[in-house]
């Protein structure tokens, strides 16, 4: 449960948008969006692989 503590005279914008912030972190929508829909254990390799693969080739440019 996320609890946003609203300061004294604190706009109710800027505390929303502090909780949309922390809810984003948490990465329960993301987990929600994954559990809907089943994905292929190789599509779901296939996804690492390509993740893997790009942050080589970043950590790869930076060491040039």
């Amino acid at each position: 449960m996320l609890i946003i503590p609203i300061k004294e005279g604190e706009n109710i914008d800027r505390a929303l948008k502090r909780f949309k912030r922390k809810f984003d972190k948490t990465g329960t929508k993301r987990q929600l969006q994954a559990r809907k829909q089943f994905t292929k254990p190789s599509v779901e390799r296939r996804a690492q692989i390509q993740k893997a693969q790009y942050i080589q080739g970043l950590r790869d440019a930076e060491d040039i």
